[in-house]
């Protein structure tokens, strides 16, 4: 199958309208989260002035942008796991409800991981947004806001996994966490915009 990340985006987008289970919404979460990422890179990066270290922010978001685009790929892998065990037949053995506690186990894990970077990048889309170039203001300030759908959808999906698979609390925890993060992040990135208006 083709990577996300070799489509183009035209293709990549009727892929998700199709009458096909993935990519669905981990896709779109860890997509949008990829292009948070990049957001806040590109501002880091016209912020060499403003910020001493926007060198290394922007490429820690470059990595973190790299990582929310595989987690695309992965979500999709592990969402079919989840359709292949629920099409195992029983056997009286608990074999088949054993392979869907674990397939959900697993595609509890991506939709985690993505809350947790897009925390990562609201947070550090929300330090360039108050610190960093004024005129990269409204890339910055789009990037934290992203980011901070990108780990709301994703704890969703979370929820959705753990309540299916009848899991532990403490990934939901986790992902809650990141969403919190995300969420102040944003208010923070969004809460002076009439104060700091672009330098023409």
């Amino acid at each position: 199958m083709t990577s996300s990340l070799d489509q183009p985006v035209r293709q990549f987008l009727d892929q998700v309208a199709a009458r096909s289970p993935a990519p669905g919404g981990g896709g779109a979460a860890a997509l949008t989260g990829a292009l948070a990422a990049g957001l806040a890179a590109m501002a880091a990066r016209f912020s060499a002035a403003q910020l001493p270290d926007a060198a290394d922010l922007a490429a820690r978001a470059d990595q973190l942008r790299q990582r929310a685009a595989e987690l695309a790929d992965e979500d999709a892998h592990a969402y079919r796991r989840v359709l292949d065990a629920f099409a195992l037949p029983g056997d009286g053995t608990g074999q088949r409800d054993r392979e869907i506690r674990e397939a959900l186990q697993i595609a509890a894990a991506k939709p985690r991981e993505m809350a947790q970077i897009a925390a990562q990048v609201a947070e550090m889309a929300a330090r360039v947004a108050r610190a960093g170039n004024p005129n990269l203001r409204g890339d910055s300030v789009t990037a934290a806001l992203l980011a901070e759908a990108s780990a709301r959808s994703a704890a969703c999906l979370v929820d959705i996994n753990v309540a299916l698979g009848g899991l532990g609390s403490e990934v939901s925890r986790q992902a809650a966490q990141a969403v919190a993060v995300a969420v102040a992040a944003a208010q923070a990135a969004t809460g002076n915009l009439a104060e700091s208006p672009p330098t023409l």
